[in-house]
This record gives C-alpha cells, sequence and structure tokens, in this order.
C-alpha cells in the first residue's frame, strides 16, 4: 500500500521523513537494519545470525511486495540518509477479521525516545481509520517495558499473555504479550 510522505520533527530538533521503502535505494539499508536490531535487544523475534538468509535483492522484492499489496503498509522512518525504524500495518481480508489490522514496529536504539515510535502508530492509526478498522492489535515479549510504556501511551490494552512463547539462546523464556486497541 502506498502511502503520501510526512516529515516531522524529533524531540532532539532534527527532521524525519516516514515514507514507504523505495526497493531500489533502501534494500541494503534494510538488510542493515535487521541485523543491527536484532543484537541491540532481545525484544525482537529474530537473533542477528538468524538475518544471514536475508540478501539485497531477496529484501529488494520483499519491499516491491509490500509496496504493491492493498493490505498492508510498510513504512520506514528516515532521519536524513539514515534508516531510523520501520513499521507495518497488516489488514485482514476475511470478511469475520476485516474490522482488525495487526500493527509491528521496531527502531534503531539511537532513535529510541525520540518520538517517532509515537509518529508512526499515529501514521498506522490514520491508515487503519480510512479502511474502516476498528480494532488494532499487537504482541511483544515479555519484559519490554521500554516497548509497553509507547503501547500504552498510544492506547493499547493488554488482553492476554502466553507464558513461555519464546525461548531465549540462554535457555530462558518470555512471554508474548498481546494488545489491542479500539479505534
Amino acid at each position: 500500500m502506498l502511502y503520501e510522505s510526512k516529515t516531522f520533527t524529533l524531540k532532539d530538533g532534527r527532521t524525519a521523513v516516514l515514507r514507504n521503502p523505495d526497493p531500489e535505494r533502501d534494500a541494503a539499508a534494510m538488510v542493515k537494519y535487521l541485523t543491527d536490531t536484532a543484537a541491540e535487544t532481545e525484544f525482537v523475534l529474530r537473533y542477528p545470525e538468524e538475518c544471514s538468509r536475508y540478501t539485497v535483492e531477496s529484501e529488494r522484492s520483499f519491499l516491491e511486495g509490500f509496496n504493491a499489496n492493498p493490505n498492508s503498509l510498510f513504512l520506514t522512518c528516515f532521519v536524513g540518509d539514515r534508516l531510523a525504524g520501520n513499521c507495518e500495518l497488516q489488514f485482514n481480508t476475511q470478511i469475520k477479521y476485516r474490522h482488525k489490522a495487526s500493527v509491528a514496529i521496531a527502531l534503531y536504539r539511537e532513535f529510541w525516545g525520540q518520538g517517532i515510535g509515537t509518529a508512526m502508530f499515529r501514521a498506522m492509526e490514520e491508515v487503519a481509520r480510512q479502511r474502516g478498522v476498528m480494532l488494532l492489535e499487537l504482541e511483544y515479549i515479555g519484559g519490554n517495558e521500554r516497548g509497553r510504556g509507547l503501547y500504552e501511551k498510544m492506547g493499547f490494552k493488554e488482553i492476554a499473555e502466553h507464558p513461555d512463547a519464546v525461548r531465549l539462546k540462554d535457555g530462558s523464556f518470555r512471554s508474548l504479550v498481546y494488545m489491542m486497541k479500539k479505534l
């Protein structure tokens, strides 16, 4: 799904742009971003070594598919020429589920706390409302208090927890927490 780019100001005064990814221009940055963000925190659902399957060509194809798909929105945020993060909005197409959509978000750690997550959620919510969506859903790995704070700030409420749904390399377990927001 295509999106009209939006420019906004970060809390530190820098300018950021929220836009669809350009598959040709952004694929290499996305591959690096996927690996880097997986190394920065345990709160993404992949480890850095699992990112070796991503190539510039496969990412280019992935981004082209997302941009062309009317049932999904994939946005990137750039601060200058630096990829700061991305978000995703997935619409359900089945009649009984069309009123719901799922969201996901991730940022480089250096951009946490700058207002990018808030801008991304507002953009996804605006598109979801235009589409007639009534419920937004997300899931996060338990223990991600910073993420939880953002989700609650944006109006999401916890609805369920799946204990031991994620197993880390050290053998410890984390839950998956499910949240929902009524639009």
